[in-house]
């Protein structure tokens, strides 16, 4: 990983959460993310939901303070010093800082996160989280609520999936099928749309991606102020 002073930095939730993106050769993309547990402990509280990627392997490796990732009911600590963590592609997981109580004073918990290079269009990449951190901090400023149809738009565009209950037959399958006809279908037709130009530095690139959907083309305006 290269780091440089213009490195970009993501910073949501009142400075709770600091992304900083920077450049790896063999990743479609890679951050360093810094949870402050102090300013987020509201947030942290809960845990995210449980998710899995289509199209890519997702790398995670803790640089301070403990890391929780569950994968698939199991839950692995991870700790400063540890190697890089491989969640594959498929897997149900989740990934979250350890509760306070159990960091050993740590106040921050600080980790590595990059994901495998594809060719896929909807693909994990510094555009999707762009959109996917900000929308969660524009809920949480106005007080608003989650829009179960706007989440799965732009989880889609990540190749990524809401993880539904183990007990359902072929839930991986059922839960991508579910992503792209309402998040990506039905949700356009709804006005809905993975990415928008108040959140992505990169709006060439999202016309581009939204551009190659029949549905999602008519968001693709590269002139739009948004």
């Amino acid at each position: 990983m290269e780091y440089t002073d213009s490195d970009q930095v993501i910073e949501v939730l009142n400075g709770a959460v600091s992304t900083r993106v920077i450049h790896h050769p063999e990743r479609s993309f890679a951050f360093e993310v810094t949870l402050d547990l102090i300013k987020g402990a509201e947030f942290f509280s809960r845990k995210p939901p449980l998710h899995f990627h289509a199209n890519q392997d997702e790398y995670i490796q803790a640089v301070e303070g403990k890391v929780g990732v569950e994968i698939e009911g199991r839950e692995h600590v991870l700790t400063r010093g540890g190697p890089e963590f491989l969640i594959q592609a498929w897997a149900n997981h989740r990934s979250y800082p350890i509760d306070p109580s159990r960091q050993e004073g740590a106040q921050k918990v600080k980790f590595l996160l990059s994901g495998e290079k594809t060719r896929e269009v909807f693909q994990l990449s510094t555009l999707f989280f762009e959109n996917w951190y900000k929308y969660q901090d524009e809920v949480i400023k106005t007080g608003g609520r989650i829009d179960f149809i706007q989440v799965l738009s732009t989880f889609d565009a990540g190749g990524t999936y809401v993880s539904l209950p183990r007990w359902v037959p072929f839930g991986t399958r059922i839960s991508q099928v579910m992503g792209i006809v309402v998040g990506r279908w039905l949700g356009s037709l709804c006005g809905y749309q993975p990415f928008y130009r108040k959140w992505s530095t990169d709006w060439d690139l999202a016309c581009k991606q939204m551009g190659s959907s029949f549905f999602q083309k008519r968001f693709a305006n590269p002139q739009k102020d948004d």
